[in-house]
């Protein structure tokens, strides 16, 4: 079996192939997002450009996207969340996480996907990048039941 890169745990030819290809249609905003990634994965730059809205393709560079996708390593697409982009939806947005090495180093690109679907066709309008949320942690007070779930004061028993 030849995984899609995409992580749907489908065979690529029946899954992300056959859209990148023009074949198949995507149904779901999902959908083009993930053939975008395993696009990406595959070197296919011509669909990414032709998934990318027209409105939107300004300062868009074949050549460097090429390069750039050729010489990076694939780790996995996860998909946070998507909101619309179904069948009969207009638009949507596809918050994703794209895992990669490049020049740079490993990376994440954690970023929120906005698609339209125009003439049946789902294209990439823009994204917004996620920024990292930092780690909270609550502190106990002296006075507070212990978290190890004893029902002693906090000061009495595990502190």
């Amino acid at each position: 079996m030849n995984s899609c890169p995409c992580g749907s745990g489908n065979d690529y030819t029946a899954c992300c192939e056959p859209i990148i290809s023009g074949k198949k249609k995507a149904d779901t905003a999902e959908q083009t997002m993930r053939a975008r990634y395993s696009a990406h994965v595959k070197v296919e730059v011509d669909f990414i450009y032709n998934s990318t809205h027209p409105k939107h393709r300004e300062g868009y560079d074949h050549k460097g996207t090429r390069k750039w996708a050729e010489e990076s390593e694939w780790y996995g697409l996860e998909i946070v969340s998507t909101s619309q982009g179904g069948p009969e939806d207009k638009q949507g947005e596809v918050e994703f996480i794209a895992k990669f090495r490049d020049k740079e180093g490993r990376r994440s690109h954690h970023e929120r996907g906005q698609f339209k679907r125009e003439k049946g066709k789902w294209l990439f309008t823009e994204g917004e990048r996620v920024k990292s949320q930092p780690i909270t942690a609550n502190k106990i007070g002296r006075n507070d039941p212990c978290s190890c779930g004893s029902g002693k004061k906090y000061k009495k028993c595990c502190g």
